[in-house]
């Protein structure tokens, strides 16, 4: 597919064309494999399944799993080497109803097929370079993806056991902090992100020292420009600027205004505030430093004067919105504020990152760590301010039984 990708880019091949080709090419296998499993499959799995742990009641309890669920699968399927060339059989084997598994395997097939060309086109003569790197990035991300549908089903399967497990966990933490009050959903959310962002930012760290992320800077350095024509530059420019000093000043000013009319701790979310600013400076400049001194890659002092690991520019930033989306959340009632605004301010991260990278003002690598890195500075200090309010509301006779 990459190389059908790379003769688009020639002119040999067209774009268009070349997918639906590609792509019926891709659904007859699957509508074959299908037929096979279907037709075969069962008897064989019935006469000699149990071999393979998979007698005739295994295969009818993961025939119901899959009829219901295994259709999502169907979609990122083939980003999984290994993975695609038996859910066709499989789909067969359990009678997944044929209609379903057209609709998912087809769109499946069409969807990886377009990526691939679109790919070897947008990277055109140096695919052959890059081509084992971007493969490896796509399975990750079709790994991914299937753990979080896998994990979506688990959670609908065992929601209540989870809820009633999740209930024990709370009363747990409040008998710890002594506290009468419940603790809220966003914090849990908090916490979740922030262990995450820790276990990232090992693996970043990681990959720094064994001088890991050329391939990634690269590829990264030659999607954007070639997505993102000069025609783009006016739009660039305004999002590059959402995350300058001037910006995030305004919104140190608003997040203080904000306390000051909703805040319930007033005190209290002012001092965190100036923890995450002051303190996030040093922890920015600290890790600079460090990394600096420990980089495998010898820098030129050009490099050293305007690129760093992690990016102090986006480590602020994702640190003053991130606080200031959590104080807007924490103390609006509205259940819409506190889905739509998560959202809007994520994107308004991801495409400041676009713009800086735009206009190469900092290394691929540099902009994610800023991120991940002012993340984890964020969630440990919101964890922090909510640990504060609940031992600042503690019942007296709870503190001294």
């Amino acid at each position: 597919m990459g190389y059908s990708g790379v003769l688009v880019y020639q002119g040999h091949l067209n774009w268009f064309v070349s997918i639906l080709t590609a792509g019926t090419g891709a659904c007859l296998g699957m509508t074959v494999s299908y037929w096979i499993g279907f037709k075969l499959g069962s008897p064989f799995f019935e006469k000699h399944g149990y071999r393979f742990h998979l007698g005739p009641e295994r295969i009818e309890k993961t025939s119901h799993w899959f009829s219901k669920h295994g259709n999502k699968l169907l979609i990122i399927a083939y980003f999984i080497p290994g993975v695609r060339h038996i859910t066709g059989y499989f789909s067969g084997i359990t009678r997944l109803p044929f209609r379903t598994y057209a609709l998912f395997a087809y769109s499946g097939a069409f969807l990886w097929v377009t990526a691939f060309i679109t790919l070897g086109k947008i990277l055109g003569p140096q695919w052959e370079q890059f081509h084992s790197v971007i493969k490896k990035y796509l399975i990750i991300a079709g790994i991914i993806a299937a753990i979080l549908i896998i994990a979506y089903f688990f959670i609908k399967k065992f929601k209540l056991k989870l809820i009633d497990a999740s209930v024990r966990g709370l009363n747990l933490t409040l008998n710890i902090f002594h506290s009468r009050k419940r603790v809220g959903l966003l914090l849990g959310i908090t916490t979740v992100l922030t262990v995450g962002l820790i276990i990232l930012m090992i693996g970043m760290i990681q990959d720094f020292l064994g001088g890991e992320f050329t391939d990634f800077n690269e590829i990264v350095e030659m999607v954007v420009p070639l997505t993102f024509n000069q025609d783009w530059a006016g739009i660039m420019q305004v999002f590059s600027f959402m995350g300058s000093r001037q910006v995030q000043i305004t919104l140190i000013i608003f997040t203080l205004v904000w306390i000051s009319w909703r805040g319930r701790d007033r005190l209290l979310e002012c001092l965190s505030l100036g923890l995450v600013l002051c303190g996030g400076e040093l922890y920015e400049e600290m890790l600079r430093r460090i990394f600096h001194k420990l980089s495998p890659v010898n820098q030129s002092i050009m490099d050293q004067l305007f690129y760093s690991f992690p990016s102090e520019q986006l480590l602020m930033t994702i640190v003053i919105y991130g606080f200031a989306v959590f104080l807007f959340i924490r103390h609006s009632r509205r259940v819409w504020v506190h889905t739509f605004v998560p959202i809007v301010a994520l994107v308004l991260l991801v495409l400041i990152a676009i713009g800086r990278l735009y206009f190469q003002i900092e290394l691929p690598s540099d902009v994610v760590a800023g991120y991940v890195f002012g993340g984890v500075w964020l969630g440990i200090n919101i964890l922090l301010l909510e640990i504060l309010r609940i031992l600042r509301t503690m019942d007296p006779d709870a503190r001294h039984p």
